[in-house]
């Protein structure tokens, strides 16, 4: 008997392990009954909240799923705007599991990488299908947030009223998620529209631009053409400023020469002035005596002659030229 009742006691203790099973926080659960979703007396998918709960051993298998708020960043992408200019835009997408039974079957066993693939393909859709329709002034300025909530409205809503008739979203025609014919007929989920993230079971919290640049061959056909208009400001204000300094150095010279020939004509003035009053003095003096005066222009006339020392002057000798030579009082009055 007691050969017996260890074996049992084994059997029990691992029956209720293995029928026990944790929801940790921030995760969803949800059971598999030979590959269906377990639901409830509704009818309605059971999703386990945090906790502990209890399954079918052996049969049950626990899918968990994470509850929380995702990130998914886009892959810079190339947009057209209204004016037909090429941008490239860098965006990010907030979401999370809104339905968990319907995500679990439409992105083939709660794939998260599908449910992306889903959402970033739709994503690009509407952004190019907003972006169109705005141009670049209103990409830049306020008008970009309200692009972000039309964004987000469209993929939460759908942007058509046609209603989904498959099983799953389109992420059951791809090559990791399940076949529609392959799911369950008790596993058919309420008919949202097709065009909604509300197919895949998701919400997207939000919708946010990082960055918007120009294509390379654009931004350096923009630099050149600014380059260009730049060069031909400097080329202008260059232009400009010789102008003005060949006014202002031709203006200098004027008021130069002005000034020279001003003062060249009153000196010339004051000189001719002071010549003539030094002619008027000597004039009123020498005209007292003049045979004094031409004493004196005869000595001037001697130093000037004899000063060099080599002068050789071949004159007659009874020339006028030696007359205070011969008597220093010839030809003055006593």
């Amino acid at each position: 008997m007691r050969k017996l009742l260890i074996p049992i006691i084994v059997i029990v203790v691992v029956g209720i392990f293995t029928s026990l099973f944790v929801v940790e926080e921030g995760s969803r659960g949800i059971v598999l009954r030979f590959g269906k979703v377990l639901r409830d007396s509704q009818d309605n998918p059971k999703v386990y909240e945090p906790g502990l709960h209890f399954k079918m051993p052996l049969i049950d298998s626990v899918k968990l799923l994470d509850a929380r708020i995702q990130t998914m960043n886009n892959q810079a992408d190339r947009f057209v705007t209204k004016e037909t200019k090429d941008l490239i835009v860098d965006s990010y997408v907030k979401w999370k599991i809104t339905d968990f039974s319907r995500y679990y079957l439409a992105t083939g066993d709660g794939n998260r990488a599908n449910a992306e693939r889903i959402l970033n393909s739709k994503l690009s859709d509407r952004l190019r299908s907003e972006i169109g329709q705005r141009d670049i002034k209103d990409l830049v300025t306020d008008s970009r947030g309200q692009l972000m909530q039309d964004v987000r409205n469209a993929l939460n809503n759908g942007y058509q009223d046609k209603p989904s008739e498959t099983p799953a979203v389109e992420a059951a025609n791809t090559d990791t998620a399940p076949a529609a014919d392959t799911l369950p007929v008790d596993n058919k989920l309420p008919l949202v529209n097709a065009n909604s993230m509300a197919e895949l079971g998701i919400q997207v919290i939000d919708v946010r631009i990082k960055q918007i640049n120009l294509p390379t061959e654009v931004s350096d056909a923009i630099y050149q053409r600014m380059r260009a208009e730049r060069e031909a400001v400097a080329r202008r204000h260059r232009s400009q400023g010789q102008e003005e300094a060949e006014k202002i150095r031709a203006l200098a010279d004027y008021r130069v020469t002005k000034t020279i020939a001003e003062a060249e004509r009153e000196a010339r003035m004051t000189r001719g002035t002071g010549d003539a009053t030094a002619a008027k003095l000597f004039a009123d003096a020498f005209s007292q005596n003049p045979d004094f005066y031409a004493f004196i222009r005869s000595l001037r006339a001697y130093e000037t002659s004899f000063s060099g020392g080599n002068d050789v002057m071949v004159l007659r000798p009874d020339s006028e030229f030696f007359r205070y030579m011969k008597s220093p009082s010839v030809g003055l009055k006593q």
